[in-house]
């Protein structure tokens, strides 16, 4: 009964774009392929309806594939416009947003509060209904990392063009119909005039009334309420946890971790955010996310230092950033591949623990990803490095910290020698108790 509803729906959308009689002489809709159904008027005639393949804010294929995401176009629905065209339609940058609540089911990692599945399905269902309920969508397509075998295909569909011109800053752009013949596309659902009791509505609380992001691992789904859209680093946190399973499903390993130009070399740098925003303007991007494949290392999204470039040839060094102030760690050593697996599983800062560097949320158990990671460096032959941006009282931030990790290709560092101390017993007692069994390779 519900898919009769919904073709239902679907037809009687795509009725506002039938020919009446007098209008058979347009060039544009003879051009066009059509599709044809008669209609009863009387016992002794019929009239044939024509409902044109493509025009202007219409796309039967399009509109079909919405209704299959549970939106169905009510007027017309406008796919990839160019920035100019946005604007055209009443698109405006909107300021920038951060903090906003942020709710993922799935998540493995903490760095968000969970969401049950009946919370997300309830959500997804009052999304669809309100975007079905504006006469014109808008659809952008785009992907996260820029490798074509190991990136993850986007499609987003929306209820207002500055939400579609914001996250196209954030997408790397992708061939046309490339979403469409993608076998597991994610899709972002953007319901900015939605009412902004939606959350409070499905038991999320009322703290996200200016607008919240919600997703869901299992569904490789997100929505954005509200304002959402403009929180940008909410956005790419989300992002980077639905996309995890598919980039390493195509051979691609998701790491959080930022790309360093030096010369014709190209480094990986794992650190602490207030580390790493010491230094953004050196970096290739401030955000948090690099794939690493046999292609080379691409950036998760946009960013308008990479030169033109999406996709850098592999990296000459990996580069372990670790804040340890009673000097146990030396300013900068050479690690072996199970040295490195070992460190970038603990993530040492000064005390705590950040297992492979990442405080957001994240489907992929990190052991999992630190044996995927020795793997990776063992295939490659890429140097790894551990330096210590906090040695005694002083912090190594800014200038400094990028010529420490650029010192890094020079063939003089002396391998890693812990200068005495109980840090190695910290870092057995707190991985033991977190992995039941950790490989052999993996050492202190």
């Amino acid at each position: 009964m519900m898919r009769n509803i919904v073709l239902k729906r679907f037809l009687q959308s795509s009725s506002s774009f039938t020919r009446s009689p007098s209008s058979r002489s347009n060039p544009f809709l003879l051009s066009s392929r059509c599709y044809a159904v008669s209609t009863p008027l009387a016992e002794d005639e019929a009239e044939t309806v024509v409902f044109p393949r493509e025009g202007p804010g219409f796309s039967y294929g399009l509109n079909w594939a919405l209704a299959g995401k549970g939106v169905i176009v009510k007027d017309k629905a406008f796919q990839n416009l160019k920035p100019s065209e946005l604007k055209q339609k009443g698109a405006t940058i909107a300021a920038s947003l951060s903090g906003l609540p942020v709710h993922v089911r799935g998540s493995i990692v903490g760095g968000a509060s969970e969401l049950s599945k009946g919370q997300f399905g309830k959500l997804l269902k009052q999304v669809t209904s309100h975007i079905s309920s504006i006469s014109n969508v808008f659809v952008h397509d785009g992907a996260i990392g820029s490798s074509p075998k190991c990136d993850a295909k986007v499609r987003v569909i929306s209820d207002s063009p500055a939400a579609v011109l914001s996250l196209s800053n954030v997408l790397w752009k992708t061939p046309t119909r490339a979403v469409s013949h993608d076998s597991c596309p994610l899709t972002v659902y953007v319901a900015t005039s939605i009412s902004p009791g939606v959350g409070d509505n499905i038991g999320l609380g009322s703290k996200g009334n200016k607008g919240f992001v919600a997703a869901d691992i299992e569904r490789s789904s997100l929505i954005l309420c509200g304002k959402a859209f403009s929180d940008t680093n909410g956005i790419k946190e989300a992002l980077a946890a639905l996309s995890g399973p598919i980039i390493s499903s195509r051979g691609g390993l998701p790491l959080p971790a930022r790309l360093l130009v030096s010369g014709d070399s190209v480094i990986l740098l794992f650190a602490p955010e207030e580390t790493i925003q010491s230094c953004a303007d050196s970096l290739v991007s401030a955000d948090a996310g690099v794939i690493l494949s046999s292609q080379g290392v691409a950036p998760y999204f946009q960013s308008g230092k990479s030169g033109g470039l999406s996709l850098f040839k592999l990296p000459a060094a990996v580069v372990l950033a670790s804040s340890d102030s009673s000097g146990v760690i030396p300013s900068v050593s050479r690690l072996s591949p199970g040295q490195a697996a070992y460190h970038f599983l603990a993530g040492y800062q000064n005390g705590k623990f950040t297992p492979a560097y990442s405080k957001g949320p994240s489907s992929t158990d990190p052991l999992e990803l630190a044996k995927a990671f020795l793997s990776k460096l063992q295939e490659n032959q890429i140097s790894s490095f551990l330096i210590n941006v906090n040695e005694g009282e002083k912090s190594i931030t800014g200038k400094d910290l990028v010529k420490l990790v650029e010192s890094t290709l020079s063939k003089n560092i002396p391998t890693f020698q812990a200068k005495g101390g109980d840090l190695q017993e910290k870092y057995k007692s707190f991985l033991s108790g977190k992995f039941q069994e950790l490989p052999e390779e993996f050492s202190f």
